[in-house]
């Protein structure tokens, strides 16, 4: 059963005088309120574990008993007022963002197109770090006050959830979501049925049904195409996140982009900037240009008033991670659609064709680049390689001017910053520290916190990882699915008194997993080292296309069940939002070690920085930006060396025996690292400001949203 937004109790068996909890479940605004989650788990500390921290599961069968008793609870509706006052008060509206010199008006909303959305795990709508990042991104926009909606798909299937077999191999299993019990409802239509819309000249018709998730005061929208009225073919259109089917792919990529501005039109959405996170959307260019041309301007005309209005942000600086269509397919699907942009079969396939390389096809990155007004790589160092990428757009400009700007990438404090963390922050450096986070100066106060207070914290979340990770390989082996071997390589050595590092990304054959394994009787003398032992935690997700990703994960696999390493190897299965808490708060460095230039950012080394986790990590991608001598280790690539793995290999195993494993077990009198303490302290001051969403948004809105508006008014 599906739940309706149809203005009945969606928990009827609330009391009275409880009944905001139904708001709050509904509303992702507790998923990143430390007070809120602990007002569902007051309820029931078991009921909250086993719903996953999701409220709006754990509320569905929660018994009636327990909540009446709960609504009589002195104490209880104390801290409910509490939470309920702070929800209300967040929620009234207020004047939104400025953009510059103008003003943004509520009918003149920012689209932020994205095709994944990491928000939380019972929205199981994205793969990695782009979903994180395009979650983090409209939480800020809600804390900001933007004016923003954001356009996505609701994938009945999900991304994958990952399982490890005893050869290895990644096993990727289809888990439908439960959409019953998710934050999630349908938006509903004058007719009092479910919203459905027709996309565009689309022929057979596809129609997607709309449903919307509460993020705050924004609203994401989702299409589903798995409705009664489509055809097989077409209702398995948004069936799950990245198909291997290409020609699935591009029907996705049309719905996105097409289906999603025609629901905003449904919506009484007309007038937007269009943000477009990556070119999965890109689509959505199109029929602006073709709903302005229907007022009776000509294509040139249209064109130009909607590049004006359109921001397009690139992710990637991996040639693999762009988008291009066969031309046959293009014209298969198009054919019909270009007429009404007054262009013809050849007019058409020029928007999309790279300069260097025009025989490949249809470049929905070379697409979105032409037809956007204002372009954004994802750091500095990303801007420098999208500007040598794609230079020859604009074969006239040289390289250092082609018009790629960049906006680095942020986390979102609120949902990133560990809670007994925020609890230390709370008490030293001033109860609105979070009002301001964005300024640098208020991490300075970061001093004021005892060194065996900050230790304690940190030693806390660390023994909270590994009992997690005990109870994941527990539970596994409980499930009665799970070799021995499988068991003990997921982590049931781990020891929190030992250095712990952390490694968890996407299994890219880029961004080199098994490095630190390059000199293996090297690494082993630290593994197996009685007194100075370290230990590495390794989780991430291969693409299930991604054959080469699958054999390093395996190969992984049978590094960590190899009894030399001494049991100090360990990789957690099936990495999402709810593992990504637990490792960026709880191991003690951050690892990253990609072959420059292919990180175009990275995110989860600023949320690991955020919570005091120090970086050793290779100088690319935003690290290149955050690293300043002495919050963490960087490592130069030597790309002229004629073993550039072998050469980052050592630099690392020198830094981790010269600096990082000498510091960390150099304990102090009163039995703390002192000076390791005073390097997280320094992790903290010198990146949290600077890598947060707020500064994030806020640079979008002065660089690109403000331009754009100005751009579209004079028109």
């Amino acid at each position: 059963m599906e739940k309706i937004n149809t203005g009945q109790p969606l928990f009827p068996h609330l009391p009275e005088r409880l009944e905001g909890l139904e708001d709050l479940a509904e509303n992702l605004w507790w998923s990143w309120n430390p007070g809120a989650r602990m007002l569902f788990k007051a309820l029931d500390r078991q009921a909250w574990k086993e719903s996953g921290h999701n409220p709006d599961k754990m509320l569905r069968d929660f018994p009636s008993s327990l909540l009446e008793k709960a609504g009589s609870d002195t104490d209880y509706l104390r801290r409910y007022d509490e939470v309920m006052t702070v929800f209300r008060n967040y929620m009234k509206p207020k004047n939104c963002a400025m953009l510059g010199p103008v003003s943004m008006d509520q009918k003149y909303a920012v689209a932020y197109f994205s095709a994944e959305f990491g928000l939380h795990r019972s929205l199981p709508f994205y793969a990695g770090g782009l979903g994180f990042l395009a979650g983090d991104f409209i939480k800020e926009c809600s804390d900001l006050c933007v004016p923003l909606v954001a356009v996505g798909f609701m994938y009945p299937e999900g991304y994958f959830k990952q399982r490890i077999p005893d050869d290895g191999w990644q096993q990727n299993l289809i888990e439908s979501v439960n959409r019953e019990a998710a934050p999630i409802s349908k938006v509903m239509g004058k007719d009092g049925n479910q919203l459905v819309i027709k996309v565009p000249l689309t022929d057979p018709a596809i129609h997607v049904a709309v449903w919307k998730v509460s993020v705050g005061h924004i609203s994401l929208y989702l299409m589903d195409t798995n409705i009664e009225i489509n055809d097989p073919w077409n209702r398995g259109i948004s069936a799950r996140l990245y198909t291997g089917d290409l020609e699935q792919r591009l029907r996705q990529e049309i719905v996105l982009g097409l289906g999603g501005a025609q629901m905003l039109k449904a919506l009484g959405i007309d007038h937007y900037l269009l943000h477009l996170n990556e070119g999965h959307a890109a689509f959505a260019i199109l029929e602006r240009i073709r709903e302005t041309i229907a007022t009776g301007k000509d294509f040139s005309a249209a064109l130009k008033k909607n590049i004006n209005g359109t921001i397009f942000t690139t992710h990637t600086p991996v040639p693999a991670g762009h988008d291009v269509f066969p031309f046959q397919l293009i014209e298969k699907y198009f054919h019909s659609y270009w007429p009404s942009l007054e262009l013809d079969r050849n007019a058409f396939f020029q928007l999309g064709i790279h300069p260097e390389k025009p025989e490949q096809g249809f470049n929905m990155t070379a697409f979105a680049m032409r037809l956007s007004g204002c372009r954004n790589a994802v750091s500095r160092r990303h801007a420098q390689v999208s500007q040598n990428m794609w230079q020859s757009l604009w074969p006239d400009v040289p390289e250092d001017k082609v018009p790629i700007d960049y906006v680095t990438n942020g986390v979102h404090v609120p949902t990133w910053i560990e809670p007994k963390m925020k609890l230390l922050l709370d008490k030293y450096i001033g109860a609105d520290w979070l009002d301001n986070h964005d300024d640098p100066a208020v991490w300075q106060n970061i001093d004021k916190i005892p060194d065996i207070e900050l230790w304690q914290t940190h030693y806390w979340l660390k023994v909270k990882l590994i009992d997690a990770i005990r109870e994941r390989a527990r539970l596994r082996w409980a499930d009665g699915d799970a070799s021995t071997s499988i068991t003990l390589t997921s982590g049931a050595f781990l020891d929190p008194s030992v250095l712990t590092i952390g490694f968890a990304r996407r299994f890219a054959t880029y961004k080199r997993a098994l490095l630190i394994f390059k000199d293996l009787e090297r690494l082993k003398k630290h593994l197996k080292d009685r007194w100075r032992p370290i230990q590495i935690i390794f989780a991430g997700k291969a693409h299930p296309a991604d054959d080469p990703g699958k054999r390093l994960l395996q190969d992984l696999i049978n590094l960590a069940r190899n009894p030399q390493l001494g049991g100090r190897i360990a990789f957690v299965e099936d990495y999402g939002e709810q593992l990504a808490q637990y490792l960026v708060h709880g191991v003690d460095i951050w690892l990253n070690n990609p072959l420059p230039p292919f990180e175009a950012s990275g995110t989860s080394g600023m949320k690991a920085a955020l919570n005091g986790v120090p970086q050793l990590s290779i100088l690319d991608g935003w690290w290149e930006e955050g690293f300043n001598g002495k919050n963490g280790w960087g490592i130069e690539h030597d790309k002229t060396s004629p073993d550039p793995d072998g050469s980052d290999a050592a630099k690392i195993y020198d830094t981790l025996e010269q600096k990082i494993i000498p510091l960390y077990y150099n304990m102090s009198d009163n039995g703390i690292p002192n000076k390791w303490v005073h390097l997280m302290k320094e992790t903290m001051k010198s990146t949290a400001a600077g890598f947060s969403a707020r500064r994030m948004v806020k640079q979008y809105i002065e660089k690109f949203y403000s331009k754009c508006m100005a751009g579209v008014l004079k028109e």
